[in-house]
């Protein structure tokens, strides 16, 4: 065997993966099917402008043993997540806060909007909500769910509110304080000059091969590691066999237009159905750029077939419970290891893909 590992998927988790068997003495070949590395934290630089080729990331995280591990491999700006939403001609701040609600209702304090939403969810009279337009309503009432949550949700999942199941909304964090910072945690950030730089770092000393299809190739790449972690779909690397899981797809459409500045912010969220996309980003403002131009990214979502990049699984009880067949097919397996979003079938923000993958580097590597 030439490698200790091979990792198969050049993202946030191979990457940390590939960082710290290094560190532990261990040869790695790390194999990535597009020809770059970063997944879809991966940002291309275009006339200055570092632009998420894959949509909005920002790095946010309580744990503060994470942020000082990224701090050890990127400088971090002071980018603060506050985007809008547009409903018609209408512009609010989110997450929705005493801003939202005073450019709503005209009022001025949180005694005025907390009665405003009980009085309209007491007028709903919804008991047991049957579907998520009743669970949203049942706890943010209806001007809120009108304006700022329906049509947005429905472009998401590509199906009426009334026809997605409650558990999908478990809770819609209302702020009645003056503050549009989206994240609650305590650190947050982009990597100066984009993520790219940030998995490059992660990387060194590390060989990597892109435009590398490892399905394509699994015999001959199997037999150059005694381990593989595998960080790709896991229905597919078994062929689908117990069924296809489900995902939301993504699209964009990116354009660099003749202006200093479009909307005045990195994200815009558009929630009137009628509306295609669902947001627009404006890419120079992650990193408060002063260029000559702009390049803004209008977002699609879309439903997830094979070929397509999938995005966001589909957690519904159909495929938990699919994904829970292939995960015991898999703990069967001595020589693989799946991880990262799409071989744990699980939406990760990016700081519990590193915790996920240092959890599975103490246990996996000798101690250093």
């Amino acid at each position: 065997m030439k490698y200790d590992y091979l990792i198969v998927g050049a993202g946030l988790f191979g990457a940390v993966f590939a960082q710290e068997a290094k560190q532990a003495g261990k040869k790695c070949l790390v194999v990535e099917k597009r020809g770059h590395i970063a997944g879809n934290v991966y940002c291309e630089e275009i006339h200055g402008i570092q632009v998420h080729r894959y949509g909005a990331h920002i790095f946010h995280t309580s744990d503060e043993k994470i942020w000082e591990y990224v701090c050890r491999f990127a400088r971090f700006n002071h980018y603060i997540n506050s985007p809008i939403a547009r409903y018609r001609d209408e512009l609010y701040n989110l997450p929705f806060n005493m801003n939202t609600f005073s450019k709503m209702w005209g009022i001025a304090t949180p005694q005025e909007a907390q009665d405003i939403i009980a009085s309209q969810i007491a007028d709903l009279g919804i008991a047991e909500p049957k579907n998520l337009e009743e669970q949203a309503l049942s706890l943010v009432g209806r001007d809120v769910y009108e304006k700022l949550i329906k049509g947005y949700t429905e472009k998401q999942w590509g199906r009426d509110c009334k026809d997605l199941p409650a558990f999908i909304i478990k809770r819609l964090p209302l702020r009645f304080t003056y503050d549009n910072n989206y994240f609650n945690d305590r650190f947050q950030g982009i990597p100066t000059g984009g993520y790219t730089k940030l998995v490059e770092k992660l990387l060194e000393g590390t060989e990597v091969r892109l435009d590398t299809d490892y399905l394509q190739h699994r015999a001959e790449l199997d037999a150059l590691a005694d381990k593989i972690v595998y960080t790709g779909m896991i229905d597919q690397y078994y062929d689908y066999s117990l069924g296809v899981l489900q995902y939301r797809s993504v699209r964009f459409e990116t354009e660099e237009l003749e202006m200093e500045n479009y909307q005045g912010n990195a994200v815009v969220n558009y929630t009137e159905r009628q509306v295609p996309y669902t947001r627009i980003i404006e890419h120079k403002h992650f990193e408060f750029g002063t260029q000559p131009t702009t390049i803004i990214s209008r977002e699609y979502s879309s439903e997830w077939t094979k070929g397509d990049e999938p995005y966001y699984p589909v957690n519904d009880e159909r495929n938990n419970a699919l994904y829970e067949q292939y995960r015991e097919k898999a703990d069967k397996e001595e020589r693989l290891i799946f991880g990262g979003r799409l071989g744990g079938y699980k939406y990760y923000d990016m700081d519990k893909v590193i915790a996920a993958a240092l959890e599975l580097c103490s246990r996996e590597l000798p101690p250093r």
